[in-house]
């Protein structure tokens, strides 16, 4: 027996023992059961999963469409593109990828339950196969003009400034507008690269996507129905065919725009007191140094921006004449000073132009585009212009109280019309205007393909009358979780006829945007040829090529001239056609030793002169073939893209 007070252990009974542990065992693995039969309050209920996995679904049209894309140009070959360009180049599946993104933006924008960022992620991925394709299969960059940017920025990085037209001829003009280029060098200096040209196939993607910020703001102005918000933004980008996204001056100065529109239309001509003139004053100063960025990179930019700000303070709604007055003040003082020197010279042609319709609108071909695929493709980019114009002009007409509390968008949209009388702009003015119209007129042309879409905003509707608008107070989310979903918007023709409209209207992009890619490529041995043409001419040499069609066609511009013959009269080039070889060597013989004379022609100066009706291919062979017998001529350097000849020295 224990002594008192001590406690038993039950040392000479183990069986007691064994049965508290089997006893708790049980009872642990009773409790764990109970648990396990119990719902876990974190865990999805059977109801929430495939609730969740419909909510997932655009993601399957937009991943398959994606993965066409990747297949298509993995299966694409560049190496012989006919007049058609990249679009008969192109693997079927690229267009099968094209029409799954386009239904499943549709159904997926006109759902109300959707969230917004789906949208979000179909108009990206449409940009990346619209605008990714061509730096995704070429394997140099597009466009002759990028390639001459890219020249100006070199010469940046190389004088160490900007120099006048005493040094520069008619390239100074770069340096009386040196924004853009100045901040490329500043880049190419910051990323390590050789030169602009290692990223500049990419611009095109990556300036679309800049628009879209600005784009987004003007758009939600107006209206907060998704669906009038996203399908906008989709025929936005299937509409600006016109090519500013390249490496370009304009490029930057159109996101610029965008963005001075809406500070303008979102933070102006609103009544307020002391605060709001105080946070009006932080705008001005944000839209002062946005007009700075555009006048100092572009020229033409600035003047659509004056003749739209002009147009908004003309109504009720935006009578604030602070935007406009900064931006033509600021405009004035450039071109009286750093843009002087070019606008002295260009002042008698500008002058001349104004009135002159007919020039102004001419859409910048040498001649009438010759050959089946550049007829078809030009066609193609003229009926998606003319579609969405029609679209917009639909939606005006059919969607009165959207065009009155939408009316400065219309402003938008019409505003660069009388630039027809202005100027030619280099016989590009028609592309531009149709460009500076497109933000307007995407809106309303989506307004006409969705006849159920919403009213503008309250915010909208309070600033259209001159009233300050309440806020709109954020519903909690078990008020939005009570809340009915909204209904779809009545069928009608728009089961059917819109999204086939917006269909044709994405498809017809390609050819409108890539129809002329067989001027516009360079392969690599065209790049070679050329750099090797400058890697070894001299000072104040003499480069004379058909046109300026070929990849750095501006190479170091400051030591070395070009003479380009089919810019020349019509008088002369007959002249070169019937005797090329001794009319060339004539007009070549003023170079000076060291200095030396070269020729040069390549397939891509060949191409531009075909698709634009200028000699045909058996013309420049002729050419070519009357050189390579002349005595006075010596072959320096051949590929299949081309080929290089030097003038040789007066006996």
């Amino acid at each position: 027996m224990p002594e008192t007070g001590e406690t038993p252990e039950h040392p000479e009974h183990p069986e007691h023992a064994e049965h508290d542990s089997r006893t708790s065992q049980e009872s642990a693995a009773t409790r764990s059961h109970e648990a396990s039969d119990r719902p876990d309050p974190s865990a999805p209920t059977p109801a929430a999963r495939p609730a969740r996995v419909a909510a997932a679904w655009p993601a399957v049209p937009l991943l398959a469409a994606l993965a066409l894309w990747v297949y298509a140009v993995r299966h694409t070959d560049v190496s012989a593109l006919d007049d058609y360009g990249l679009v008969s180049a192109l693997h079927p599946t690229f267009w099968a990828g094209l029409a799954v993104l386009t239904a499943g933006f549709w159904f997926t924008v006109r759902d109300p339950r959707r969230r917004a960022g789906w949208a979000a992620a179909y108009v990206l991925g449409l940009l990346v196969i619209e605008r990714a394709t061509q730096a995704v299969l070429y394997p140099t960059p597009l466009y002759a003009w990028a390639w001459k940017h890219d020249a100006v920025i070199d010469h940046l990085l190389t004088s160490g400034g900007l120099q006048s037209a005493d040094r520069l001829g008619d390239m100074a003009v770069y340096d009386q507008w040196p924004g853009f280029f100045a901040a490329q060098a500043a880049l190419v200096r910051l990323l390590g690269v050789d030169n602009a040209a290692m990223y500049m196939a990419w611009w095109p993607l990556v300036s679309s996507v800049l628009l879209l910020l600005p784009l987004l703001l003007i758009y939600r102005t107006f209206t907060e129905d998704r669906r009038l918000l996203w399908t906008a933004v989709w025929l936005f980008c299937v509409g600006n065919w016109v090519g500013q996204d390249y490496f370009s001056p304009q490029s930057v100065a159109f996101a610029l725009h965008l963005g001075v529109l809406a500070v303008v239309l979102r933070r102006y001509g609103r009544p307020g007191g002391r605060g709001d003139r105080q946070r009006q004053a932080v705008w001005t100063v944000l839209l002062s140094v946005l007009v700075i960025a555009i006048v100092v990179t572009h020229q033409l930019t600035p003047g659509m921006l004056v003749v739209t700000l002009l147009a908004l303070a003309l109504t009720r709604r935006h009578r604030d004449w602070v935007p406009l007055v900064t931006t033509v003040v600021i405009f004035l003082a450039w071109c009286l000073t750093a843009a002087l020197p070019f606008l002295s010279a260009a002042m008698p042609d500008m002058i001349r132009s104004v009135g002159d319709i007919g020039a102004n609108v001419e859409t910048g071909y040498g001649s009438t585009p010759t050959g089946t695929g550049a007829v078809a493709t030009s066609w193609a980019a003229r009926l998606l212009s003319g579609s969405v114009l029609l679209l917009a002009l639909a939606g005006v007409l059919r969607r009165r109280t959207l065009r009155q509390r939408a009316l400065p968008l219309l402003l938008v949209a019409a505003a660069p019309l009388p630039m027809f009388v202005a100027s030619s702009y280099g016989s590009e003015m028609i592309f531009r205007v149709l460009m500076f119209m497109l933000p307007g007129a995407a809106f309303f042309a989506a307004a006409a393909l969705l006849p159920g879409a919403s009213a503008p905003t309250a915010d909208a509707r309070e600033t259209e009358r001159g009233a300050p608008s309440a806020p709109t107070p954020t519903p909690t989310p078990a008020q939005r979780r009570r809340s009915p979903l909204p209904s779809l918007p009545p069928l009608r023709y728009a089961a059917w006829l819109s999204p086939l409209v917006l269909l044709a209207g994405t498809l017809a992009f390609v050819p409108s945007y890539s129809g002329k890619d067989r001027v516009n490529y360079f392969p690599p041995g065209e790049v070679a040829l050329v750099r090797q043409l400058f890697d070894q001419a001299p000072d104040d040499s003499l480069v004379v090529a058909a046109n300026r069609n070929y990849p750095l066609a501006y190479e170091q511009y400051w030591r070395v001239d070009h003479y380009w013959f089919l810019e020349d009269t019509r008088t002369h080039v007959d002249d070169i056609v019937r005797d090329p070889a001794a009319v060339l060597a004539r007009d070549m013989a003023g170079v000076e030793a060291p200095a030396r004379a070269y020729f040069l022609l390549t397939q891509g100066q060949v191409a531009n002169s075909e698709m634009n009706g200028q000699l045909n291919s058996a013309q420049l062979r002729r050419v070519r073939e009357s050189v390579a017998d002349s005595p006075r001529f010596e072959r320096v350097a051949q590929n299949s893209a081309g080929v290089l000849y030097v003038l040789k020295p007066a006996s």
